[in-house]
């Protein structure tokens, strides 16, 4: 049988060998998040769905390489109407429900679509009105997918898309400057799948809850393709509700999800909630987007739960550290393997010396190049790639360990988040990890702040837990009992009620950055 070379051929597969087999189900408040009652569906009848939604869609002059924008939240009808795209041979164009003007004025401008797909909702009731005044002088036709209406039948066939075809265009999480597009082909996203797959093991039996958006590489590669590669079932869940998201957990009888390191953390420490949950069909939970707490990964695996570091992004960077791989949950909280995967490259780079590191403790810049790798920005002239070929991620690794396999790496931190206090750098992802040990604080952020004599200074925003005040002389306490360099030590505290973070969980720290950029 000849393999599949797009992602609806992937679908097509599933559907012919699990056509009455349940397939993806809407979270139980579904009418807070959009109206309407849940709804479940087969694999046979996902398929139908996405043919009356391509018809829909053609009916709009979508065909081959057409842009499709869409916002919609984590109903069934955002993975239907994607799959509608790729069945069509479009270009599916998603954008977090957080996005506003701003960020839909710059989609625009990038993607060029014509077309956009969204819908009124309880939290935004004016949706589809503000899309269209947002598009007015674009010459953009917003719809409200409760509109869409099949008119005509698309061909059966494939209709142009082959590997190599545009699948996707995804946004950068803008947690600097503009957001930019990452366009990503049919065979990239399955690349990324397939490897996921495996070195997860996801089957055909799993059941999988998708809190994550479905607009990036963590809902479209970690959730939405791997479930049509392996033929489960799929629950979708808004970010995140987290007594909803329990309730899934046990009613859908989940064994593979993704949870925030904050939530995990939160659970851990909650025994008579733990012990209250029936979680006995849960085999792995994956978390990334921040450094995990040691304790906590060990903590899961004493319930039987294996916890996977997660580090990707939306250009295809991708690194897993699983059980199979690094046993030990304290190690498998600070280290990744050093990816073996047919068709992809890794190597760390000195960003002074521009010279490839081999040896233990040195710092360098993570890279990659290979088939799950996308081509480029829409845009760019080609400054995120090296010489060479590989995708710099801006984010700092070093070698671990000894040279038996695996090879480990450990994060350091991004390129553009290491305060430099007098000269010194300082690692943010370091000093979070020994402050957030303080039993009063339930997550926090290290930032620089501007210091007329060293240049930066080194902040601590907090989210106090309930009842506590942890105060700077607890953390610099902390700080010293872990005998720390004092260059290290925090020399600012603020408590606030919540972290900001992007659309897919990860802190924006340029808005902390801002509130104490002139004091």
């Amino acid at each position: 049988m000849t393999e599949p070379q797009t992602i609806d051929e992937l679908v097509r597969r599933s559907v012919a060998a699990r056509a009455d087999f349940p397939a993806l189900a809407d979270a139980p408040n579904r009418a807070d998040i959009l109206g309407g009652e849940p709804r479940g569906l087969t694999w046979s009848e996902v398929d139908a769905e996405i043919d009356a939604m391509a018809a829909a869609l053609a009916a709009q002059d979508v065909g081959p390489g057409t842009p499709v924008a869409m916002q919609l939240p984590n109903v069934v009808e955002l993975p239907i109407l994607i799959l509608a795209c790729f069945r069509l041979g479009a270009v599916a164009v998603p954008f977090p429900v957080q996005h506003r003007s701003h960020e839909l004025h710059h989609g625009v401008e990038t993607a060029k679509f014509h077309l956009m797909i969204t819908a009124d909702r309880p939290d935004r009731p004016d949706q589809v009105d503000s899309c269209r005044t947002a598009f007015e002088s674009y010459g953009v036709d917003v719809v409200d997918i409760a509109d869409l209406r099949a008119g005509g039948h698309p061909d059966a066939a494939h209709l142009g898309a082959n590997a190599a075809s545009r699948a996707t265009i995804c946004w950068t999480s803008g947690t600097t400057g503009t957001p930019k597009g990452v366009p990503r082909t049919h065979a990239q996203w399955m690349a990324s799948s397939a490897f996921q797959v495996a070195e997860l093991g996801i089957t055909a039996d799993d059941q999988i809850l998708c809190p994550f958006p479905v607009v990036n590489m963590a809902g479209i590669g970690g959730m939405l393709v791997p479930w049509v590669e392996s033929g489960a079932f799929m629950a979708m869940h808004h970010p995140l509700d987290l007594q909803v998201f329990l309730g899934q957990l046990q009613s859908e009888k989940i064994s593979y999800t993704v949870v925030p390191p904050a939530a995990l953390n939160m659970l851990l420490g909650n025994d008579a909630l733990l012990d209250s949950l029936d979680l006995s069909n849960i085999r792995a939970i994956s978390s990334g987007s921040a450094p995990l707490d040691p304790w906590m990964v060990a903590g899961w695996q004493n319930r039987d739960i294996e916890i996977i570091n997660v580090f990707g992004s939306n250009e295809g960077a991708a690194l897993l550290s699983t059980m199979a791989k690094v046993p030990d949950p304290t190690e498998r909280a600070r280290f990744f393997p050093v990816p073996e995967r047919e068709g992809v490259e890794v190597r760390l780079v000195d960003l002074e010396t521009g010279e490839v590191i081999n040896e233990v403790g040195q710092t360098g810049e993570l890279r990659f190049r290979g088939i799950t790798v996308f081509d480029g920005y829409i845009g760019s002239t080609g400054e995120e790639f090296d010489d060479e070929g590989y995708y710099r991620t801006g984010d700092l690794f070093q070698l671990t360990g000894d040279d038996r396999p695996p090879r480990l790496l450990q994060f350091v931190d991004r390129a553009k988040d290491i305060i430099i206090r007098g000269g010194m750098n300082i690692s943010a992802a370091e000093v979070e990890a020994i402050v957030s040990g303080h039993p009063g604080i339930v997550e926090c952020a290290a930032i620089g702040y501007p210091d007329h004599d060293l240049g930066e200074k080194l902040g601590i925003f907090a989210v106090a837990a309930p009842d506590a005040q942890p105060t700077l002389a607890e953390i610099t306490a902390i700080m010293r009992e872990h005998e720390v360099a004092s260059y290290k030590h925090p020399e600012r505290l603020e408590l606030i009620d919540v972290l900001p973070r992007n659309p897919v969980g990860k802190v924006v720290k340029p808005e902390l950055r801002e509130l104490w950029s002139h004091s």
